[in-house]
């Protein structure tokens, strides 16, 4: 099938089916933070908006790239947050790619959010949607994020049905410029762990589907049933 991989800067259209990818590591970060019980995920567009919206939500929880801050009550690292208790609750979440490039196709007809953690589901609810050629959305690096595109391909591969093995292409984001800067500690807000959570494959039994709930892109977990074969 004809797909597309674009880098941010690249899109000029709203697509028909849009997978936006993000490894390390808003949408690792979400896959784990529904894992913990979350609800849903607000998908905000500045820090300054993070915080206004919870502020608005009562009982909202916020997320961001980088370094604690005030009003944040989580940073963008898996590690960190595959303890947390999110029962029931609503997170917003900014980040400086991820939540970047589903904000900027949020008006599609059908939006997913992908990492290595969800890549099967999200294949497997393509599938199910006989969705067409998907236009992927390689969020780091304007394009250029090797663990991205690894990510993005691998799904491709198998939205087509071809039985591909994970290995190459997890090995593409093990040694990718985003695993080395988090392995040494250079981007703030990280944990020695999260390179070994970003690239667990199908780690979750779940799709994370974004959809314009009102004024905002809210994303969600769709339980997808496993299949015999990819």
């Amino acid at each position: 099938m004809d797909h597309q991989f674009t880098g941010i800067p690249e899109l000029t259209e709203t697509p028909r089916v849009a997978v936006v990818v993000d490894v390390m590591r808003a949408f690792t970060v979400a896959a784990w933070a529904f894992s913990r019980g979350a609800e849903r995920i607000v998908l905000a567009s500045t820090e300054r908006e993070a915080l206004a919206l919870k502020e608005g939500g009562g009982d909202w929880l916020a997320l961001k790239d980088g370094a604690p801050a005030p009003g944040f009550d989580a940073v963008n690292s898996p590690a960190l947050l595959r303890s947390a208790d999110f029962g029931g609750r609503t997170l917003v979440q900014k980040t400086t790619a991820g939540t970047v490039g589903a904000l900027a196709v949020a008006q599609a007809p059908l939006v997913l959010c992908a990492s290595f953690a969800v890549a099967g589901p999200t294949a497997r609810y393509l599938r199910s949607r006989a969705a067409g050629p998907v236009t992927f959305v390689v969020t780091g690096e304007d394009g250029r994020a090797e663990e991205d595109l690894a990510c993005a391909e691998y799904i491709a591969r198998r939205v087509d049905g071809d039985g591909a093995d994970p290995a190459p292409y997890v090995h593409r984001a093990r040694t990718s410029r985003a695993a080395g800067e988090l392995a040494e500690g250079l981007r703030a807000g990280s944990h020695p762990d999260d390179v070994a959570l970003c690239l667990e494959v199908d780690r979750f039994p779940f799709a994370m589907v974004a959809g314009q709930e009102g004024p905002l892109t809210v994303l969600r977990p769709v339980a997808v049933p496993a299949a015999e074969a990819d």
